[in-house]
């Protein structure tokens, strides 16, 4: 798997159509953006990304901060490509925020702080989170931790993700942001990445409420996910790697 960036950076520079790049920017966008309760179909995000337009033509109306929040995800994808060799930090966390929020009726609300910290208190699941005086001690004990390990394997990635999403240190967006780092982090540490999709949604959820006491929810839910990702890898450069 060391060749999957090179072989991701080399189809966005060319902005191939058809390629694994092309299927993973609408897949994760799609699959993302619906855990969160976007309307747009994944035909509808793959028309967004590949045209730039919007016709929809007689097909349900969707809301206008659904089809930003998909324009936007593909830029966020984008920018994890151009950022995945900066140290890993809150720099590129906010960034994604900020890019995943920019121009969506969240962004026009004062105290909604796209690409910072939130400022009110929020629950996920019906669970309280870290509250916002405590965000940015907490974020730094986790990137801490995490930058602290001699080497990062699958299971440091998983559990950062649990973490980060127990914090929940955005107003709104914290899943998104959170799968694009485990995304960019699996890249960038030579493992598979691997795309949530809705079949394996219910277990998602179950996983990261049930790590504390069965880490293996989680964990297996993601390896589960990642094997979806490896017969894609295998079906568009199996091939070319046999030959190498």
């Amino acid at each position: 798997m060391s060749n999957l960036l090179k072989f991701l950076r080399e189809e966005k520079e060319a902005k191939r159509k058809g390629g694994l790049y092309h299927k993973t920017q609408v897949n994760l966008a799609y699959n993302s953006n619906r855990m969160e309760g976007s309307k747009l179909t994944e035909e509808q995000t793959r028309y967004i990304f590949e045209t730039r337009t919007i016709g929809f033509k007689e097909q349900e109306a969707v809301p206008v901060d659904d089809i930003i929040e998909t324009s936007n995800h593909f830029v966020a994808f984008d920018y994890l490509f151009d950022a995945i060799d900066i140290p890993f930090s809150d720099t590129p966390i906010k960034e994604f925020h900020r890019i995943l929020k920019t121009g969506t009726s969240d962004a026009t609300k004062e105290w909604f702080m796209v690409g910072e910290w939130k400022k009110l208190p929020n629950e996920v699941g019906g669970m309280e989170t870290t509250l916002p005086r405590n965000v940015e001690k907490d974020m730094n004990k986790l990137n801490n931790w995490y930058n602290s390990l001699s080497e990062i394997a699958f299971e440091n990635i998983v559990e950062y993700h649990y973490r980060f999403e127990k914090i929940h240190p955005f107003q709104d967006g914290n899943g998104r942001v959170g799968r694009l780092i485990m995304f960019r982090e699996c890249l960038k540490n030579g493992i598979i990445p691997f795309i949530i999709d809705e079949s394996h949604k219910q277990f998602y959820y179950r996983g990261l409420k049930e790590f504390e006491n069965v880490r293996g929810y989680l964990i297996d839910t993601c390896l589960s996910s990642q094997d979806t990702y490896k017969e894609w890898f295998n079906y568009f450069y199996g091939d070319l790697l046999k030959m190498r």
